[in-house]
């Protein structure tokens, strides 16, 4: 771990303090946190990062929603369909994320693709509907397909929270009177938090880092544009590894606070949750 994850860390953390281009390495300058200030000062990062958050955000509020749907239909299944629904539910988590971006790039695109066809029915929909030529209906497809493949990821997490949940509860629950609803919020979901934190904090961390659909899909035009993709552009696309560095330790920092944030909202007693003392 040390060498496959804290050796980059730290390397990039030094090279952002330099200006170093790969075209003029002789030319490399230690500049401190100058290209921190061209960063933070340049409107294309901020841009960058409020789509980032738009798309984590969106992501992982509906992927919640719908993973806990799931994750309640395959708990309360009768034994012989619970096999057979988890292995259908994985199968677009089972798909390389590449292969994923490709099918659904296909499948709304102008020329190639069926969605306008299937669903010209849809108000606003038609033949001539380009998915990819606006910001909010390429969020729209980028959001999407990060559901229809990430969705059985928090399930299986939440089905593994719904397991712990004693059933003597519910059932003390509904012999004082509280209906299904009562029930879900006042016992199973707070029952639970642990794993919907687990869910929220792994999701929204691999949501944020979001290059792969991107790439494919808009290549960021359109002001679909994200930190990694951003990160991506100035290291490799322009050879500019200082300033590409400082973009990746930001990029980091921001995983950092979401990680204190979730912890903080959800206050969980980690210890407590797995029976430690």
């Amino acid at each position: 771990m040390l060498a496959v994850t804290l050796y980059p860390i730290l390397q990039a953390l030094y090279d952002s303090l330099f200006r170093y281009r790969l075209t003029a390495p002789g030319d490399r300058e230690m500049v401190w946190f100058g290209n921190y200030a061209v960063i933070l000062g340049d409107s294309v990062f901020w841009s960058a990062l409020l789509v980032t958050v738009v798309i984590t955000v969106i992501t992982v509020l509906i992927e919640l929603v719908l993973g806990f749907a799931l994750a309640l239909v395959m708990h309360r299944a009768l034994t012989q369909l619970r096999g057979l629904l988890r292995t259908a539910i994985l199968v677009p988590y089972g798909i390389i994320t590449v292969v994923s971006a490709f099918a659904w790039f296909y499948m709304f695109d102008i020329t190639s693709g069926f969605v306008n066809s299937w669903f010209s029915w849809v108000p606003g929909i038609d033949a001539d509907l380009n998915w990819f030529a606006s910001q909010g209906t390429s969020l729209f497809v980028i959001i999407a397909s990060e559901v229809w493949k990430t969705t059985p990821f928090i399930s299986l997490l939440l089905l593994a929270g719904l397991a712990q949940v004693s059933g003597d509860l519910e059932e003390a629950a509904a012999v004082d009177g509280a209906s299904w609803w009562q029930r879900l919020w006042r016992v199973v979901i707070p029952n639970m938090k642990a794993a919907i934190m687990v869910a929220v904090l792994f999701r929204a961390l691999d949501a944020f880092r979001i290059f792969d659909n991107v790439f494919i899909m808009t290549n960021g035009a359109n002001g679909t544009e994200v930190l990694s993709l951003l990160a991506y552009r100035t290291s490799i696309g322009r050879l500019e590894i200082g300033m590409g560095s400082a973009i990746s330790v930001l990029l980091f920092l921001c995983v950092i606070l979401i990680c204190f944030i979730a912890i903080k909202l959800f206050k969980v007693d980690l210890s407590s949750a797995r029976g430690g003392s």
